[in-house]
This record gives structure tokens, sequence and C-alpha cells, in this order.
């Protein structure tokens, strides 16, 4: 396995600059297994948002089709999982997607209750409490 860090993400997702985009879709598109963590996804959706102007629903389809390729794995964790999380940020205004990938990793886990501050988290569905 080769575990791709975010920048070969992002260019694999849009694109430029030509020559490292072609070579992350070599490597992505290729027959080696890839593996992502979930702290790429997050990265790669802040810099699509960020630095690309990459809308919200735009962002999570990417996401969703490069992790549901045969070839890519998420390390630590499980695809269904990751996309079930991203499939309901889809839908949610803000910036839903590092915190769908916390409740994925909580989930993954078997974690009971996500302990947090912040009372959007329960829009996942996923039990909360204050600490």
């Amino acid at each position: 396995m080769i575990a791709a860090d975010t920048s070969v993400l992002v260019r694999y997702l849009v694109g430029t600059p030509a020559d490292q985009a072609r070579r992350a879709a070599v490597l992505v598109d290729g027959d080696e297994e890839i593996g992502v963590s979930p702290v790429a996804l997050a990265e790669c959706a802040h810099v699509l948002r960020t630095q690309y102007g990459v809308e919200q629903a735009d962002i999570v389809e990417g996401l969703i089709g490069l992790v549901q390729r045969e070839n890519v794995r998420i390390l630590g964790g499980r695809t269904d999982i990751v996309v079930e999380a991203l499939v309901r940020a889809r839908a949610l205004p803000g910036r839903p997607i590092s915190d769908a990938l916390i409740v994925a990793a909580a989930q993954e886990a078997g974690a009971a209750t996500l302990a947090t501050f912040d009372r959007e988290q329960r829009r996942y569905n996923v039990a909360t409490r204050e600490p």
C-alpha cells in the first residue's frame, strides 16, 4: 500500500498544476492500493474550499468518489462509515466535513458518546455530551 497525503489528493481532484495532477492521477487511477487518512481528507476539504473556492457539495462529491475507488482504503477506518458521514455532511450548512470525519472515527472506534461543546455535532445523529 502507498499512503497519499493531502497534496496528492488535491492535485488529483483539481487537475492543477498539470504535471503534478497527471502524476497524482497515475498513482490514484493505477492498480496499487492507496491509503488515505481522515486527516488528509479533512485537509483536502479545507484546501479545496479556501484555496480553490470549490463549493461544499462539490467537495463532498469529489471526496466520496475518491474514497469509493476500488484501490483506495481509509487508513484506520472503514470506507462505508466515512461515506455515510460525508453523505450526511453534504446537506448541512457551514463546514461540516471535518465534523463528519470526527464522527466517523468515533463510530468506527465504537465510542458510545462523543464529548463535545459543539452542539451542532448532534446533527450527525450521534450521542453527544458536554464534558
